[in-house]
């Protein structure tokens, strides 16, 4: 069925359209099909860009038949959550504020993308302004998971993991401030890379704090994230954030053994208060983990939970258009914002330093270690019931379920996190791989043995017959 295509990975996608056994018009329109079919389910998609999608793939088929075939992205369908600047294509944020806000340039990400031959689908559904992790709060309505559109698929990221694991695109760019590619990508049972902090441009992506952003990849393997974070991983001198660090070849640096990497267990924190079938499945992890590298041992980390950095750069942001239309922001939303207006700017600058003088000994972090592994979340994703009827209590739950991610956006540190199962209710549970800075290839090195090592990546949610909630 055309619809099957959507199922394949990235990678073997792509090994399909290069050489031209498969036709990128074919799986564009597969996926246009079965956007059409669930995206009344889930609510990922915000804009579906359906005719400019088949025109970049009448381009990329026309190119690969004359022997201008550009790489692994080439042709492929991927989709964008919508804080990502797209030229003469909304950028709305998932807010009333920006719904008519189309830029007339493209975020240094999309550009690279396009560079690279991609199909673009459209943007994706997502926390309003990125400013929480249950993706309940959007102008445009609660993104619903694909294992079961009864719960919430995380947050921020919540439409780009939703559209990843049900198949309506082979990837797509997340944003992460507390864990917004993680979380989500946990949530819904895929792969959800950050990178390094600086590894990837986020010039022309509307921020929620800048000491803490980054853009990252979630895909259905390791591989494909691998194959995406290749395209977006460049030195941007007009990026303040962006760093030149070694280049390298994330495809093929996966396929290096891990069986020398020496794993830290990170017990103290983030095994706290973990729901039992979460901790049950972190636990098989951890016992395929051990046949897999050389050493594996328990190691703790330093966790700043203050979040003074983040509430004055999101405030700082906010500040003009709180003052113009207050009333365009859903009103949780634009309470966290204001809750960074009093912070003075020698508080400001205080923590500000404390961060810098962190992320400057992170890498001390693994002298006994190479990477740290932890539970990506501690509790499987709640019902959107059960939070509606608790909206005192959204951010406090929020705030749990980052609680593992946050530390490393803090420090800027490289982490994943992968598939490792599911509870009795059929809810994904990730395990999360965390590594020094600059060791982003390491990071996805384990991470892709592990997943090879087990049967996660082979499961998947049973769409058939989903109907939009009444």
């Amino acid at each position: 069925m055309p619809e099957d295509l959507c199922l394949l990975t990235l990678s073997d996608a792509a090994a399909l359209l290069r050489s031209r056994s498969l036709s990128p018009v074919a799986l564009t329109q597969a996926c246009l099909r079965r956007i059409e079919r669930l995206n009344p389910v889930l609510n990922a998609f915000i804009t579906v860009t359906a005719e400019p999608a088949l025109e970049q793939a009448r381009a990329a088929e026309d190119e690969i038949a004359r022997g201008l075939y550009r790489g692994p992205l080439h042709g492929i369908p991927l989709a964008l959550k919508d804080l990502v600047d797209t030229a003469g294509v909304p950028t709305t944020a998932g807010s009333a504020l920006f719904k008519a806000r189309v830029p007339n340039r493209d975020a240094e990400v999309v550009r690279r993308l396009k560079q690279a031959g991609a199909v673009l689908l459209g943007k994706l559904n997502l926390h309003e302004f990125a400013y929480g992790g249950s993706g309940m709060i959007s102008y445009f309505g609660v993104v619903r998971n694909p294992w079961a559109p009864e719960h919430i698929a995380g947050g921020s990221s919540s439409g780009a993991a939703a559209a990843v694991a049900a198949g309506l695109c082979f990837g797509a760019l997340g944003t992460d401030t507390a864990g917004s590619i993680r979380l989500p990508a946990a949530c819904c049972g895929v792969v959800g890379f950050k990178p390094t902090y600086g590894l990837v441009s986020t010039r022309g992506v509307i921020p929620l704090a800048w000491s803490y952003d980054h853009v990252g990849p979630i895909t259905r393997r390791v591989r494909d994230a691998a194959l995406l974070l290749q395209a977006i991983a460049a030195y941007d001198p007009q990026d303040l954030a962006s760093r030149q660090l070694p280049p390298a070849d994330y495809a093929a640096e996966i396929g290096n053994s891990a069986p020398s990497l020496r794993v830290g267990i990170l017990r103290q924190f983030f095994f706290e208060d973990l729901d039992s079938e979460v901790a049950a499945a972190i636990n098989n992890a951890l016992q395929v983990l051990e046949t897999l590298v050389a050493e594996l041992s328990d190691a703790s980390i330093p966790v700043d939970t203050d979040r003074t950095v983040q509430s004055a750069e999101a405030y700082a942001y906010h500040a003009p258009f709180v003052a113009e239309g207050p009333e365009l922001y859903q009103p949780e939303t634009l309470r966290r914002i204001r809750g960074g207006q009093d912070i003075t700017a020698a508080v400001y600058i205080e923590k500000r330093r404390e961060l810098e003088q962190m992320r400057s000994a992170a890498r001390d972090l693994f002298a006994g270690c190479d990477l740290l592994v932890s539970p990506a979340a501690p509790v499987p994703a709640p019902a959107i019931a059960e939070l509606q009827a608790n909206p005192d209590d959204l951010r406090k739950r929020e705030l749990l379920l980052l609680r593992n991610t946050r530390p490393f956006n803090v420090l800027g540190l490289p982490a994943i996190s992968v598939p490792c199962g599911f509870t009795a209710a059929g809810l994904p549970v990730g395990v999360q791989i965390a590594g020094p800075p600059g060791g982003d290839a390491l990071v996805l090195r384990l991470a892709h043995a592990y997943e090879q090592a087990t049967e996660w990546r082979q499961a998947r949610p049973a769409l058939a017959g989903m109907a939009p909630p009444q």
